[in-house]
């Protein structure tokens, strides 16, 4: 196994636990906001349709098609559409809460403490992300990561998107890294895993063997066999 010296990690999904975080954030609000009676009925269905919803809006905002502000608006304005509630202040409160509290949740993805715990001592971390810069460090501080990063650099700061080129570029000049010793890890394919390989950088993607690129530098499933193999 090649050895490297910088660990660029993505963060939601891959470090951070989105779907955890995320869902228990939903939960919560779904039940103080009294949804149930508001014409949402099931909070399962809430949580389906919000994901989806917000995914499709991510994708609009990764095309550079809608604002950030755009989406924040619309994915919960939309949601609540979906069940036939028109209710800008409702989506209003939903939205502003979810933002606040969302980003404080803990939860990282399973093993990915422990394995930052055994690699942090022979390699540089750093996370490159997609994310909103406010929000990301907010994940970042409160889920206890700080202590592990040496740069982190969202899309909002680097002034262009995974799996943009510039991107990576940026994060391997203010982490001194050259490509060559340098190893991005994440779980999205067509961000993380083909931005990074397209200029020149090892990749190790976060996936289900089945979902894997097959071309990756490294595959894995769980964080402790990425542990095994950067050990």
């Amino acid at each position: 196994m090649k050895r490297y010296r910088h660990l660029f990690f993505d963060l939601d999904h891959t470090l951070w636990d989105f779907e955890a975080n995320s869902r228990a954030t939903l939960n919560e609000l779904y039940t103080e906001l009294d949804l149930a009676n508001k014409g949402v009925e099931k909070v399962e269905e809430f949580i389906e349709v919000y994901e989806e919803v917000n995914a499709g809006l991510w994708q609009r905002y990764e095309a550079g098609q809608i604002e950030k502000a755009v989406l924040r608006v619309l994915r919960f304005r939309n949601t609540l559409v979906r069940f036939g509630v028109r209710n800008d202040r409702l989506s209003t409160q939903l939205g502003h809460a979810y933002i606040e509290r969302c980003p404080q949740r803990t939860a990282l993805s399973p093993g990915a403490r422990e394995m930052l715990d055994a690699v942090r001592k022979d390699h540089r971390i750093h996370i490159i992300t997609n994310g909103f810069d406010e929000v990301q460090h907010v994940k970042v501080r409160c889920s206890g990561l700080g202590p592990y990063i040496d740069v982190m650099l969202t899309s909002e700061k680097a002034g262009a998107r995974k799996p943009d080129a510039r991107i990576f570029e940026v994060a391997m000049k203010k982490a001194g890294a050259t490509v060559n010793e340098s190893l991005m890890i994440g779980d999205m394919q067509a961000t993380d895993i083909l931005g990074a390989r397209g200029v020149g950088m090892d990749q190790a993607h976060y996936a289900a063997p089945e979902k894997a690129d097959p071309e990756a530098t490294i595959r894995f499933a769980h964080f402790d066999e990425l542990a095994v193999l950067l050990g």
